[in-house]
């Protein structure tokens, strides 16, 4: 593959340049340099979602009839890369990256107009409800059940492991509208307003000290059958489009690079330590171009190869390995973890860099990696039926 930029995409990039340097504020870059979770917090998030707005990039994964800038799969490389690069917020992607693309492809012109402006102004703040005890690879035998009554669901159930969703005013969720038939045949998509009386939100620290997961209880909970999305018993389908939409769409390696080389330079690791730097940048690039191939081949209207199937799978040991290497490079600095959260709310109070500073608590967020999104058991075992017919 050729990825040398030709003129019009290096005149992309330095515009993209640009704007990063005016756009993104100390405030913006500290809180991204400060975050030691996934995303970045809602008062550094949503001032950088409405920038990104305003300039007409902030759904630049959306197809152009939908209201994204039609870019090409490189452009949007370059997009991501020079964000990464810059230390840009890490959006989260509930509402963006996984909603969005379910309301504007199954979603009724009356959805799409209420919600989709919405979500882009940042009036919708976004969580997800798929998981459940006892029901999360397993995710066709979820138990949250929604019995339509008149024109409206009445929801009851829980979920868990749903995040950010302390934030959120809405949840998309899977439930059970017909228990009587196959299970994936009776599950529904339903958008809730988390203000609505019988949902209760409750958190479950992690172990690195965030607090980016809750338990969401749905007790009575009704729901209009105008906010269902699809068909009654489509949940399913809709759920593995945005599932697929998710693994296609999304690039890990441009952030996973930028972080790395944040982290080489703050601890600037010799001998073995740097050998295993290497060896992590040289994954990371390998995974860098198993990503644009993909991104390369839905532009083109093909589905994603069967080799995507690994991507998650390879980010998830990138980036547990980028943190391990952090704990032993910047050694006793990097095993501080303070309880105060978020970082960038305090004046420092660390020892060393901010990368040392966090070092521990992104080691222990990292841990997750490997659990969220599928576990890496369920991604191998997908990976051997889908891609080798095992």
């Amino acid at each position: 593959m050729d990825l040398t930029l030709n003129a019009q995409q290096q005149a992309f990039r330095d515009e993209v340049r640009a704007f990063l340097d005016e756009a993104l504020t100390p405030a913006m870059r500290r809180g991204a340099t400060l975050t030691s979770g996934v995303f970045a917090e809602p008062d550094v998030a949503q001032p950088w979602q409405a920038t990104l707005e305003a300039r007409g990039w902030l759904i630049y994964f959306w197809p152009e009839a939908h209201g994204g800038p039609g870019w090409s799969a490189v452009e949007r490389w370059i997009f991501e890369t020079e964000c990464a690069k810059a230390g840009a917020p890490v959006l989260p992607g509930m509402g963006l990256k996984l909603v969005g693309p379910v309301i504007y492809t199954y979603g009724t012109p009356e959805q799409k107009a209420r919600f989709l402006p919405a979500l882009r102004q940042g009036e919708h703040v976004w969580a997800q409800g798929f998981s459940e005890p006892g029901s999360g690879s397993d995710l066709a035998s979820l138990r949250t059940r929604a019995v339509r009554d008149g024109d409206e669901y009445v929801v009851n159930g829980q979920k868990i492991w749903t995040t950010q969703a302390q934030f959120a005013n809405w949840l998309f969720a899977l439930v059970r509208t017909d228990p009587e038939v196959k299970p994936q045949r009776g599950i529904s998509f339903l958008l809730i307003d988390m203000t609505t009386p019988g949902v209760t939100v409750r958190p479950i620290p992690s172990a690195s000290g965030d607090h980016e997961l809750n338990e969401v209880f749905l007790e009575d909970v009704r729901v209009p059958v105008a906010n269902r999305v699809g068909d009654e018993g489509e949940g399913w389908s809709i759920a593995k489009f945005l599932l697929e939409n998710e693994r296609g769409g999304t690039g890990y390696a441009p952030q996973l690079l930028a972080d790395l080389d944040r982290l080489v330079r703050a601890a600037d690791p010799t001998g073995a330590l740097a050998d295993r730097a290497v060896r992590l940048r040289l994954e990371a690039e390998a995974l860098e171009m198993t990503e644009l191939r993909t991104l390369i081949e839905i532009e083109a209207g093909d589905p994603p190869a069967p080799r995507s199937l690994a991507n998650k799978l390879i980010a998830s040991e990138i980036r547990q390995g980028i943190e391990g290497l952090a704990i032993d490079a910047f050694g006793p600095a990097g095993l501080q973890l303070r309880e105060d959260r978020p970082y960038h709310h305090g004046d420092g109070g660390y020892e060393g860099t901010p990368e040392a500073g966090l070092a521990a608590a992104r080691y222990l967020n990292a841990r997750a990696w490997s659990i969220f999104g599928g576990t890496s058991e369920i991604q191998l075992n997908i990976i051997a039926r889908a891609a080798l017919g095992l």
